[in-house]
Parts: C-alpha cells; structure tokens; sequence
C-alpha cells in the first residue's frame, strides 16, 4: 500500500479529503486489512492504561475501518454506539450478550436497544473511529457530526480518546474548523502516537 494521500493538496476541502481516502481503505486487499488491523490490535494490548480499563467505548468496523474485534478476546467491559437521531447511545457488549448486533440507520452493525447502557462513569477510553487524523490528533470524520457533539460534551473531555486509523490516513495535518478538538492520541498499524499533555 503506498502512502499516496500523505500531503493534502493546497484547498482541498474535507469532503474531497474524504471521497478520497475512504477509496483507498476501501481498496485495500482483504489478508493486508486484516493484517494492518492486527497489528493495531497489537499496539492496543501492549498499552499498559488499555489493559487497566474498566469500560473501553469502541466501534464495529465499517466500509474497511480497522477491525477491533479481536480485543474483545482480551478485555470483558465494551461499549459501542447506537445512533439515536443526532446522538450516540452507548450500550454494553460482549460476545455472550442474548442480542445479537443488528444494523442501524446508516448500515452499521449497532447494539440491540434492549441491551444494557453503559456507566460512563466507568468509562476510561474511548477508542475513536476515522477517516484520517493528523499528527496533533485531529479527526476527519464522516461528516454527520456526532463524534463532534459527543467529545465537546463537559462530561466527555477528562475521558482519553484515542483515533483508530490505518498508516496512510495519519497525515501530516488536515482541514480544520473553529470546533474541531484534538484526540488524545493516534493507533495505527505503526504504532501508539500519544499526545504529551493527553497521557492517561
């Protein structure tokens, strides 16, 4: 895989960033995406605050996002997203829970609406899914915003965030607006890039 998006053409807006570096996940061979989303994996279980966690917030992998899923192999308190309008609903998940995930409005897999909701008073990472993120930790999303509303919440910014993204979409910087906040750090298939003052 080439790093071909490493520079962001001069005006290029983040729907053009987008399009363009979905495409690319999107053509990576299914044994190289397993791989890369292995060795991500990898970095997570070698973090010594990932294996202290009580509750991890995390995502299922949509159109070639790296696949986390492995972890859950690892470490027995998961959270992920339901989409409730303009707003993520977090509930618990395990391999074992009596209802299966079933996909949301958007298509992706999401927790079932009757199993139980997160403590996110127990919540000590969160595990961020992206389009790209830059070396300061900032995050191009998908455009929908809720990534956005949630971590500019009060009660949501003493908790780390972490972006999940494979090598090609760590970029050197990235369009931003007057609302977008650094994560705390990056994972991707090279390795665990934490921000100084973001270390848990």
């Amino acid at each position: 895989m080439t790093e071909s998006y490493s520079l962001i053409p001069p005006q290029e807006t983040k729907a053009d960033l987008r399009r363009r570096l979905v495409k690319v996940r999107q053509g990576i061979p299914p044994q190289v995406w397993r791989q890369k989303s292995d060795r991500i994996c990898a970095h997570l279980l070698n973090w010594d605050y990932f294996r202290r966690c009580r509750v991890i917030l995390a995502y299922t992998s949509f159109r070639r996002e790296p696949d986390l899923s492995p972890l859950t192999a690892y470490h027995r308190h998961w959270g992920l997203p339901r989409c409730v309008e303009q707003v993520l609903h977090w509930h618990y998940w395990s391999k074992q829970s009596p209802w299966p995930l079933q996909p949301g409005a958007y298509g992706i897999l999401e927790p079932h609406p009757k199993s139980p909701r997160v403590d996110y008073s127990l919540v000590d990472l969160i595990l961020v899914p992206a389009v790209a993120c830059d070396v300061r930790g900032y995050r191009l999303g998908y455009g929908a915003g809720y990534y956005d509303r949630l971590l500019s919440s009060s009660s949501w910014k003493a908790i780390p965030t972490l972006g999940v993204v494979f090598e090609y979409a760590r970029l050197p910087s990235l369009p931003r607006d007057s609302w977008d906040l650094p994560l705390g750090g990056v994972c991707s298939e090279s390795g665990l890039f934490l921000s100084d003052s973001h270390r848990p």
